[in-house]
C-alpha cells in the first residue's frame, strides 16, 4: 500500500476553492462531480473543514443575507452554494487559511460525574466548561483544535484563529468556530447548540443530505436524526441556561416534570413525579442545582403536594 501524501494547508485550501467554483457552475455540475466531491470531503477532516470555511468566507464576501432572516428559518439551511464572484480570488486570499495535517495527534478525554463541573484551559487561552455527567475528547496540537462531545453539556469560549479553526463534533453534527462563545448540549439523540457571542458554522448530515447554517448571537439549533430547527432566543433565556456555571438552576414557567428532570441531571437522588395531575404545575425560581431537598420543600409549600423521601429517590404526588 502506498503511503498517503499529506497535503499542506495551502494545497487543501486551493483544492477546496476549486471545488467551490466548479460546484457553483450549475450547468457543468453533474452527479459524477457530486460523488467525487463527497469522496474528497470524506477523505480527511481537513478537507471538509477547509470547504466549510471557504464556503463561509465566500458567503460573507458576497453579503448574502438569507441566513439571517428570522421569519424564514428554513432558508437558513443551505443545500447548495450560490455563485459568488469572489470565489476564485479566495484561492489566493485564503490559501493559508486552513488546517494542516490532522493525523497522528493524541486525544485527551475529560469526564465529569453527576453534579460535576470542570473548567479546561487550552494552550491558546480558549476555555471549555464541562457541566454535570459530561464526557468529551480534545485534540489540541496548536495546528489542530477539535473537541468530540460524547455526552453531556459544555460551554465554549474560544480564541479565534482563522488558520486553525476550532471544531466541535457531536455524532453527525459539527460546529465550527468563527469567533465564538457557545453552549452545546448532547442528550441521547438530540443536540442543542446555543450561540451567545460571535458566529459559528453549523452543519449536519442525515438521510436528507447535508444541511448548513451560519449562527448569530441568540440562535439556537436543535438537531435530531430526523429534524433540524433554528430559533432566535432571548438573551435572558440563554443567560438562565448558563446558571449551572454558578451552581444554579433557573426555572421560568417550567413544568414540575421538567424541573424534576433538570434536578435529576445534577443529583444521584432522583425526583420522581408519580402523579400526572401535578406534572404540569408551573414552576418558577432559582435554586442550587445540588439541593433537591430545598426544591421539594418549596413544592410542598406552594402546591400542597406530598413527598416520600427514599435513599435514592423522592416521590412527589398529591
Amino acid at each position: 500500500m502506498q503511503p498517503r501524501h499529506h497535503r499542506s494547508a495551502a494545497e487543501i485550501g486551493n483544492r477546496a476553492a476549486e471545488w467551490l467554483v466548479k460546484r457553483n457552475d450549475n450547468e457543468g455540475w453533474s452527479d459524477i462531480d457530486q460523488t467525487q466531491l463527497d469522496s474528497w470531503l470524506a477523505e480527511e477532516p481537513a478537507h471538509k473543514i477547509a470547504y466549510l470555511r471557504i464556503e463561509a468566507a465566500s458567503k460573507r464576501a458576497d453579503r448574502l443575507g438569507a441566513l439571517r432572516r428570522p421569519t424564514e428559518v428554513r432558508s437558513r439551511f443551505i443545500p447548495a452554494l450560490k455563485v459568488v464572484a469572489v470565489a476564485a480570488a479566495i484561492v489566493v486570499v485564503f490559501g493559508a487559511y486552513f488546517f494542516t495535517t490532522l493525523s497522528g495527534v493524541p486525544e485527551k478525554t475529560y469526564v465529569t460525574g453527576v453534579g460535576g463541573h470542570e473548567t479546561l484551559t487550552l494552550r491558546d487561552g480558549s476555555r471549555i466548561e464541562l457541566n454535570t455527567d459530561t464526557s468529551l475528547r480534545i485534540t489540541d496540537s496548536g495546528a489542530k483544535r477539535v473537541v468530540s462531545l460524547d455526552k453531556g453539556e459544555a460551554y465554549f469560549q474560544i480564541v479565534h484563529d482563522a488558520v486553525h479553526p476550532f471544531v466541535v463534533l457531536a455524532g453527525n453534527h459539527r460546529v465550527t468556530d468563527l469567533g465564538t462563545k457557545f453552549l452545546v448540549r448532547r442528550n441521547n439523540d438530540t443536540l442543542r447548540v446555543a450561540l451567545l457571542q460571535g458566529q459559528a458554522q453549523f452543519d449536519t448530515e442525515d438521510s436528507r443530505g447535508t444541511q448548513q447554517a451560519t449562527l448569530n448571537p441568540g440562535d439556537v439549533v436543535v438537531a435530531t436524526a430526523t429534524s433540524l430547527s433554528i430559533i432566535q432566543t432571548p438573551n435572558q433565556t440563554l443567560t438562565d441556561e448558563l446558571g449551572w456555571r454558578r451552581g444554579l438552576v433557573v426555572f421560568r414557567h417550567a413544568t414540575l416534570a421538567e424541573a424534576a428532570a433538570e434536578f435529576n441531571r445534577y443529583n444521584l437522588q432522583k425526583i420522581v413525579v408519580a402523579d400526572s395531575h401535578i406534572a404540569q404545575l408551573n414552576v418558577n425560581g432559582l435554586l442550587r442545582a445540588n439541593d433537591p431537598q430545598t426544591f421539594v420543600r418549596s413544592m410542598k409549600m406552594f402546591f400542597n403536594i406530598r413527598a416520600e423521601v427514599r435513599p435514592e429517590e423522592i416521590i412527589l404526588s398529591r
